[in-house]
């Protein structure tokens, strides 16, 4: 029996999880009130994780193509990939023991949600796993760079599925409430 909720297995939420997106569509979440500041610094930091990985899917295709010198791609996965990986750790620790228990407790329909989103972070860990032993397969070992960037292409695909779904459950609920019961 498979979780069809499980990171790697759903396509999204499931629509009774993202009633407020109706009331708060992601086209709108800049111009509302309650957007600026914590809202907008956390968006931002999932677009630093996207931003990052990007990064380190671009170097990796340049460095198998020639046109990036392998020291350079390395000098570089070894800073974006650590700060990668001790930044999402950092983030979902505060998430999962501040952030998903307040915001529990202002949508308590929506805990369900939250319960989804602890456990991507479970999923979470392996994946970040996962990505440090094949960067660590490249800078220390002499690995081939192309099985890396076939790892970070699954590992962005999974994040990027979790944090559109973490945005699309948590925006609204902190749009409707204001962040004032998160801190």
């Amino acid at each position: 029996m498979t979780d069809d909720l499980a990171l790697d297995a759903r396509t999204g939420l499931p629509d009774a999880l993202r009633v407020l997106l109706q009331t708060y569509p992601r086209s709108e979440w800049d111009a509302h009130a309650n957007f600026a500041g914590l809202v907008q610094f956390w968006l931002e930091r999932h677009m630093m994780f996207r931003k990052i990985t990007a990064l380190l899917r671009e170097d990796a295709e340049r460095q198998m193509d020639g046109a990036l010198d392998p020291e350079q791609q390395k000098a570089r996965l070894a800073r974006y990939g650590g700060a990668l990986v001790n930044e999402l750790h950092g983030h979902h620790q505060i998430e999962d023991h501040h952030y998903f228990p307040a915001l529990s407790k202002m949508e308590p329909g929506l805990v369900r949600g939250f319960g989804i989103l602890d456990k991507d972070h479970d999923a979470m860990d392996g994946l970040l796993d996962r990505f440090t032993r094949k960067a660590n397969g490249v800078l220390r070992e002499g690995a081939e760079v192309g099985p890396f960037r076939e790892e970070l292409l699954s590992f962005d695909a999974l994040l990027d599925r979790h944090l559109v779904d973490e945005e699309e459950l948590i925006v609204p609920v902190i749009l409707k409430h204001g962040p004032d019961g998160i801190h």
